[in-house]
């Protein structure tokens, strides 16, 4: 790591605090081990340490011992620690969510629990720094004398809630002991408070406690705005949040290679700062992350969360199988199977899998374990027994994210009596979400590798860190606004009377950190110009900053790669290695639509994996159609009914089948139900003309199977009726628009299904029809004439076609219009680009 020069801003700043320090020792005569220095966070006591031994080494100073560099925290644990009280706050959501829950139940609001309490803890949270800069003995009657006051405007009912909120939240922060009250009790010689940014309620409760022990130096050395500009002060306006990654990533590589290090990354936005680590991690570049990201985020994390949301009674098929796959107990291949059944029926809620997931039989029993209410203690308790049975806690135990998942869950073994008196029961639901909401409050740290080139902080904790150079991305009005919002749900009269910072006071703390991230020698600042299609401003300081007409627009530091142009070509494999034993009518018209669709779909078998999830669409209501009619003509053949109205309560009873094996619910039949009667009684109304016709229902859905040399063409036929002389009707239901049926017709040697179907029949004198069965015209039947003929002609083509494949031909991707439209094989022949180039 290259050393910085004793000229360094915060270097500078950093020896004047220290020389105050000294010289404020010798003229008081005191012992260094009775004097305290507190720095504003933990990152600056190594700092604070290096300035003071810089100082004794240069002066030659008698004073030999080192003062205690410590923050708030570490202060408090040297004197004695803290224990809080059961209802104390404890700045955890894991253990504050309960207790805001507890005290609402106790105010008779119990009923308004789940949304009130996130709301108390919040505004207790907001509140907790200003009650701990209250010494405990006068912290209750601080809360008293403002509670009234603080309803002031609020007397109205609509704002009962709003009031209840404010006043239980007031009670629970002045009522709290806090992990600083130990140090209302400390007695230091001298207790030197380095301020940041913004002057914490804490040090000034301090002054009137310890008087003129009590000194308060800045680590901000104001400077006229004119002086602080750096040397290099680059300007960089990205088009979106991706170039502005790419961008800011070049800008902390390009410092490296020019030896600047270390390389600060300030933190505005958590998803932009990711992705410039992430890219900065294939870079092989060592960095430490100081504000590190969501333990929700994290892959142990999304694994337990997945067996939560497993094991609701109403999973979907695709929630359970996902967990599966992420769980080690269950047998890989198991898995796979039952998934390659369950898509194939299109089974997409769980509760309807039954006997198919029989080959999985401790699925249901980990299920059935996690279903009743039950304490947090005996909830944390039993996820740990499922994670065990699970296999997965071996995963989250050898993993530093899933041991903080653990820990910060509390389950580890013997962790879960934390909460032993607390004895509300919890739902899964209630339960699931205690879980994601601690998981979201908490954030993951990775370790730091030794002698880390780029710092990852956010913007205040700039202050006093001797940085080479600077990257400040995410600069812009969103992320970056002049005057920030305060955060809670105080008004600003509120604010003031509770004392917490007013809007005017974060934005001159904002100020102050912008002014102080100027002084750096070196500094990239960036901005994106848009976002989801909207245009973004540059931050009002990034505004000023160009209206002084200072700073350059900065070159884009991404390297330019030049790549030699390649021709991309049409595709035209040989299928000759891959032989074709069965064929389907669907999978002959994919190869007349288009030969490399085949050889990738069927020869390849490369599927697209079905979807669960989807909307119910056409598609599903033809599906859903087939069943209904196939239920009701095997139903109508073992209990011949004439009568209109028997037909309609048989077709109903197939329909109500037809639903349920295919998993649908009442929401999602609405839009069946809906179009239903119109399409049944135009149904009706055909099959008594049809019937009248001397046709018979003979069959439908059955397999059928013809070889045919080396092949066996597959299929399986909607519909088989006898005609009145007794030979075969092939039908197939169609339920698209009248007009594409009648283009197949008229198509003929185009069209493949129905003379295809024909060849599965051994029959020379056959019909053919398509059975278009439609809402608003009815049912009708669009027959196909010479199908006996067209059937030949097909069957011809078929051994020549597969002849061809046997001997190598090549298999282009000639697809055309909507052949390539909905065409699963699209990404692999690259037509949208060797169509431009080729």
């Amino acid at each position: 790591m290259a050393e910085l020069g004793k000229n360094h801003h915060a270097t500078i700043a950093w020896d004047f605090v220290m020389a105050q320090v000294h010289d404020e020792m010798l003229r008081r005569e005191l012992h260094p081990a009775r004097v305290v220095v507190l720095v504003p966070y933990a990152q600056l006591m190594l700092e604070a340490k290096n300035a003071w031994l810089r100082l004794v080494s240069t002066q030659q100073s008698a004073v030999h011992f080192l003062p205690r560099f410590e923050t708030t925290m570490n202060w408090t644990l040297s004197l004695g620690g803290f224990f809080p009280g059961p209802d104390d706050i404890r700045l955890d959501l894991a253990r504050d969510t309960l207790t805001a829950g507890s005290l609402l139940a106790r105010t008779g609001l119990s009923a308004h629990q789940r949304v009130l309490a996130p709301r108390v803890m919040e505004a207790a949270w907001s509140l907790a720094r200003v009650a701990a800069a209250v010494p405990p003995d006068e912290r209750s009657a601080w809360g008293e004398r403002i509670s009234d006051q603080l309803a002031e405007g609020q007397e109205a009912a609509v704002f009962a809630f709003e009031a209840a909120t404010a006043r239980i939240a007031l009670a629970w922060a002045s009522s709290s002991s806090y992990a600083s009250d130990v140090v209302f009790g400390a007695q230091p010689d001298l207790l030197v408070v380095l301020e940041g940014f913004q002057t914490e309620p804490l040090a000034q409760a301090l002054k009137a406690v310890l008087g003129d022990r009590l000194l308060s130096l800045s680590l901000d050395p104001r400077v006229d705005a004119a002086e602080s500009a750096p040397d290099q002060l680059a300007l960089h306006a990205a088009s979106d949040s991706e170039d502005e990654a790419q961008r800011a990533t070049a800008c902390v590589l390009a410092h490296l290679n020019a030896g600047r290090t270390p390389v600060g990354l300030v933190a505005q936005d958590r998803v932009l700062t990711r992705r410039v680590r992430a890219l900065l991690g294939e870079r092989g570049v060592p960095l430490r992350d100081e504000t590190g990201w969501k333990l929700s985020t994290t892959r142990s994390a999304a694994a337990l969360m997945s067996l939560l949301r497993a094991v609701v009674w109403n999973a979907s098929t695709d929630v359970v199988l996902d967990w599966l796959k992420n769980a080690s107990a269950f047998n890989a291949e198991a898995v796979a199977a039952l998934e390659n059944r369950l898509r194939r029926d299109a089974i997409r809620d769980w509760r309807s899998v039954g006997s198919k997931a029989s080959t999985l039989p401790q699925i249901k029993v980990l299920r059935d374990a996690l279903q009743s209410e039950r304490t947090l203690t005996q909830w944390l308790t039993d996820l740990r027994s499922a994670l065990q049975d699970a296999g997965q806690w071996l995963g989250l135990s050898r993993d530093p994210a899933g041991q903080a998942v653990l820990e910060v869950l509390r389950l580890l073994p013997g962790a879960e009596q934390e909460f032993a008196d607390v004895s509300e029961r919890l739902s899964l639901s209630e339960f699931t979400s205690w879980i994601s909401q601690t998981l979201e409050d908490k954030s993951f740290a990775p370790g730091h590798p030794p002698n880390a080139q780029v710092v990852i902080l956010p913007m205040s904790q700039l202050l006093g860190r001797p940085l080479a150079a600077v990257v400040l991305p995410g600069c812009d009005e969103v992320r970056f606004p002049a005057s920030p919002e305060p955060p809670g749900m105080w008004t600003p009269a509120q604010r003031v009377l509770l004392g917490l910072s007013s809007r005017e006071t974060l934005a001159e703390a904002t100020r102050a950190a912008w002014r102080y991230a100027l002084r750096f020698e070196h500094l990239d600042v960036l901005w994106r110009l848009s976002e989801g299609g909207e245009h973004v401003m540059p931050s009002g300081f990034v505004q000023e900053l160009r209206l002084q007409h200072r700073g350059v627009e900065g070159v884009d530091c991404c390297e330019l790669r030049t790549l030699a142009a390649q021709a991309c070509v049409m595709p035209a494999p040989s299928g000759a290695s891959l032989p074709v034993l069965k064929l389907s009518s669907s999978s002959y018209e994919d190869l007349r639509r288009c030969p490399y669709r085949f050889f990738g779909l069927r020869q390849l078998k490369l599927q697209d994996t079905d979807e669960l999830d989807q909307e119910v669409d056409k598609r599903d209501f033809g599906n859903w159609l087939h069943a209904v009619l196939h239920h009701f003509h095997v139903a109508l053949n073992q209990s011949p009914a004439k009568e209109n109205r028997a037909r309609v309560a048989m077709i109903n009873i197939a329909a109500e089948a037809a639903t349920k094996t295919m998993g649908l619910s009442q929401s999602e039949f609405l839009p069946f139900a809906s179009a239903w009667p119109r399409v049944r009684a135009g149904y009706l109304e055909w099959l008594a003309e049809h019937e009248a016709s001397g046709a018979v229902f003979q069959g439908g859905e059955e397999w059928k199977e013809l070889p045919l040399g080396p092949l066996t063409l597959v299929g399986k036929i909607d519909r088989v009726d006898a005609m009145a002389d007794g030979h075969a009707w092939v039908m197939d239901y169609k339920t698209e628009n009248r007009g594409t049926t009648l283009q197949r017709v008229k198509t003929a040697l185009e069209d493949t299904q129905l003379a295809f179907y024909a060849a599965l029949l051994p029959d020379d004198q056959l019909a053919a029809a398509y059975v278009n069965v439609g809402e608003k015209d009815g049912t009708k039947t669009i027959s196909q004439v010479d199908i006996v003929e067209l059937r030949d002609h097909l069957i011809e083509g078929i051994s020549t076609d597969m002849a061809r494949i046997r001997a190598g031909a090549p298999m282009p991707a000639l697809g055309e219009g909507k052949a390539c439209e909905y065409c699963a094989a699209r990404g692999l022949c690259r037509k949208d680009f060797w169509e431009a180039t080729a």
